[in-house]
Parts: C-alpha cells; sequence; structure tokens
C-alpha cells in the first residue's frame, strides 16, 4: 500500500495544525505510523490520495449511518445552500426536523439546536443545575460526553476520592461537583444518590456506552437510574449523541422503555454536517432563555443546510431500514464470536446493533475496569495495521466504536471476516 502522498500532505499538517489533526485521535498515536490522508467517500468506501481504497468502517464516528455521500442528502445540502447558507434567524428547516425528532423521540417535548455533542451535554448540564438548583452532577466512569471541563475527571474508585482531572488546563473547582461512579454497579449507585440527593442536579449516561468499546448498560441498572432519579427530583439525562437514530427511530430510549428527562443528540441527525441537539420535559426546556433564567446561545444553531440535510437522513430511516442494518450487523458479530469460541480465541465482538468493538478477551464487558483489562494495546495495533493493508479502516484507538452502514455489502462484510480470522488464526 502506497502512502507516498499521505505522509507528504500530513507532514504539511503538522507544520499548521496542533499535532497535524483537529482530534487527537486521528493523529494515530495509539496505533503508530502516519494518518491516512482522505480524499473523498463513496457509499462504503473511502478513497485517498494515493489511490488506495478503505472500506471504511470510522463512518465519521458514527454518523454516516447511510455511509458516504447518500445521494438524498447531498441534493439535500445543495438545493439549500443554493438560497443561502446562513441567516441568523428562525427559518422553516430547522422546525421541520425539530418536529421530526419531537414526534419521533419520546423524551423530548422542545428541542434546542446546537453545533456538536459537546455543546449538546455542556448546555444540558447547565441546564439541569438551573432547573433544579443544585450543583453536583453524576457521570460513569469510561463514558465520554465531550470536552466539557466539569465532565473530564478521572474515573474514581468510590465517592469519597480525590477528584483528579484527565486533562490539564482544568481548575480543580470545575470538578469538585462531579462524581463519576461505575457503569451497571446497582449498588454503588444507590448509595451515592442517598448520600448526595440533596445536591445532585442531573446524572449524564450513555445507555449503551461507545467510548469505552460497546457495552449496553443493563437494564435493572438502567431502572434503577431511573426510578432513584424521579424519587430523588434528580434530572436524568441520555447521551444519545452515538446511539441517537442508529439502531431505532426512538433511539435506544424507546427499546429499552426508559425515558429520560433531557435527550443529548448529534451526529446522524446532521446528516454528516456538525450538528447538536437538546431536548427534554417541556417544564424544564422552558428554563432556557428566551423563556427562562438559563443562558445558551449560538451563531450557526439550526443552520438551514444542517438542518434539511439532516430531514433528509432521518426521513430514509423506517422500519425495514432498521430491521435490515441490524439484522446484517447481529450476523456479523455472531459470525465472528462463533469462530472466536469454536477455535478458544481470547476475543470477542461487543455489540449493540450496528455498534461494535473488539475485546481482547472471551469474558463479557461491563464496566471501564473490564474494558481496560479486555484492551489489546499492542495486539489491537497489529491488527488495526492487519486491517489497514488489506483496505478495511477501523478506528485507530482500541477503546473507540466501529459502525456498520446501509452501504455495507455483503462482499464488505465477508472481507471483513475473512481478514479478521486471518489475523487471529
Amino acid at each position: 500500500m502506497r502512502t507516498n502522498n499521505s505522509d507528504k500532505y500530513f507532514q504539511q499538517a503538522k507544520d499548521v495544525m496542533v499535532g497535524g489533526v483537529n482530534s487527537p485521535v486521528r493523529s494515530f498515536r495509539a496505533v503508530g505510523g502516519n494518518p491516512i490522508v482522505m480524499k473523498y467517500g463513496r457509499g462504503s468506501k473511502l478513497y485517498d490520495y494515493d489511490n488506495n481504497e478503505f472500506t471504511d468502517y470510522c463512518l465519521s464516528w458514527g454518523a454516516l449511518v447511510l455511509g458516504h455521500a447518500p445521494r438524498n442528502a447531498i441534493l439535500a445540502a445543495k438545493k439549500t445552500a443554493e438560497k443561502g447558507i446562513s441567516f441568523g434567524v428562525t427559518t422553516r428547516e430547522e422546525i421541520d426536523l425539530a418536529r421530526f425528532i419531537v414526534d419521533h423521540v419520546p423524551s423530548i417535548d422542545l428541542i434546542r439546536f446546537v453545533n456538536s455533542g459537546t455543546e449538546a451535554t455542556m448546555s444540558a448540564i447547565r441546564l439541569a443545575r438551573g432547573f433544579t438548583n443544585k450543583e453536583m452532577l453524576i457521570k460513569f466512569d469510561g463514558c465520554y460526553h465531550g470536552h466539557f471541563d466539569d465532565l473530564l475527571a478521572k474515573a474514581g474508585s468510590g465517592v469519597a476520592q480525590l477528584k483528579e482531572s484527565s486533562s490539564l488546563g482544568i481548575p480543580q473547582s470545575h470538578i469538585q461537583n462531579t462524581i463519576s461512579l461505575p457503569y451497571n454497579n446497582v449498588e454503588i449507585l444507590e448509595k451515592t444518590i442517598t448520600q448526595f440527593k440533596d445536591r445532585i442536579a442531573c446524572v449524564i449516561i450513555e445507555p449503551v456506552a461507545g467510548n469505552m468499546g460497546v457495552i449496553p448498560a443493563n437494564m435493572e441498572f438502567l431502572r434503577a437510574l431511573r426510578e432513584l432519579t424521579k424519587k430523588n427530583n434528580i434530572v436524568l439525562i441520555f447521551d444519545e449523541v452515538m446511539t441517537g437514530f442508529r439502531t431505532h427511530a426512538g433511539c435506544v430510549q424507546t427499546e429499552m422503555n426508559i425515558i429520560p428527562d433531557i435527550t443529548c443528540l448529534g451526529k446522524i441527525i446532521g446528516g454528516g454536517f456538525p450538528v447538536g441537539a437538546y431536548g427534554g420535559r417541556k417544564d424544564i426546556m422552558e428554563c432556557l432563555a428566551p423563556l427562562g433564567g438559563v443562558y445558551q446561545a449560538g451563531t450557526f444553531a439550526g443552520n438551514p443546510v444542517v438542518m434539511k440535510t439532516g430531514l433528509a437522513t432521518l426521513k430514509f430511516l423506517n422500519k425495514n431500514f432498521y430491521r435490515i442494518l441490524n439484522q446484517k450487523s447481529e450476523e456479523l458479530a455472531n459470525t465472528i464470536n462463533t469462530y472466536f469460541k469454536e477455535h478458544n480465541i481470547e476475543a470477542h465482538l461487543s455489540y449493540y446493533r450496528s455498534m461494535m468493538s473488539i475485546r481482547f478477551r472471551q469474558e463479557a464487558v461491563l464496566n471501564y475496569d473490564d474494558a481496560q483489562k479486555a484492551a489489546g494495546a499492542e495486539r489491537y495495533t497489529k491488527l488495526f495495521h492487519h486491517l489497514l493493508k488489506a483496505g478495511i479502516y477501523w478506528p485507530p484507538a482500541d477503546l473507540e466504536a466501529f459502525f456498520i452502514s446501509s452501504m455495507h455489502t455483503r462482499k464488505d462484510l465477508d472481507k471483513l471476516i475473512l481478514t479478521l480470522k486471518t489475523f487471529f488464526k
């Protein structure tokens, strides 16, 4: 595989962009080597400047459920842009997308659009604090909700442990009201909420974690979480930035029948453009300006090109679409996991519908500690480059999820299966 042009462009990128990238995981620091500089994408494929073809399972970190450059989304973006790109006033496009989301997501009565998942979670937490007039928040070890200061707290083994930032530049004052708990642990959750119930404004969680590999929350845990938060006037926030509209038109909350107070969305709802949104119960959302005292604003929020492209994408995602996508994803995971079991290989694919990650052990992974123990380290690095040389692009980091789109063919998936078998054999 030739990489001359990618190497050349990456050297140029390092001269003008920090580390040559605009998001750290893109740097290949976790897997070694230089990043591939991509030229364009079509369907399930990416193409670089050396004319290499890759089957893409990163899919812009889960945003491209229809694959690259789907015709309906491209036409929507083009026609809308021809009328003007940004106005800074209300447009019909944002009303239409808002109505679609409100009609499909059970937790959302009112919605506010922003420009990223980080903006959505940050704003949702500010809103929860304003609504409850409380300050503390609970997150869960291994769940990632963007680079908002209050959420970049390292995992602690207990509620009394001194909190430590997971990034330089974050004062202790920003995380002193953040508690990070083990995922899927009902006992510690109950103990913590009982102890701090009068101070906790909100709990934020990925109902299916996707940033410590793919770990669905178990139902006992989610039911306890919903009951405890409702009982103690604590706002429950579902971060469905990754899961929203990936597996079901009503998002994961509909599939699990656990309805939060606020839901954060992103990725898929923009059809490939930068986007975020948060919405929830009417009484909570009406605390936002201009109706209430919680302030949040954005110049490009509700951009008509983004809104129209997002709606064109979401309208394509009907029951039959999800049935086909989920079925072929589960068949892929079952085929690979059967191979691992039959050959006694210390690995398995953890998955939830079309979200997947590889684990380098056979035992189930239930939380962040398990995920770290099941990480591949050098084995994942070797696997990543084995796949890359075979023309398969996976996330360049061990604990990131990979995704299946509607454009991945049987041939694509058979090649992935064969390439994985060759590596582990």
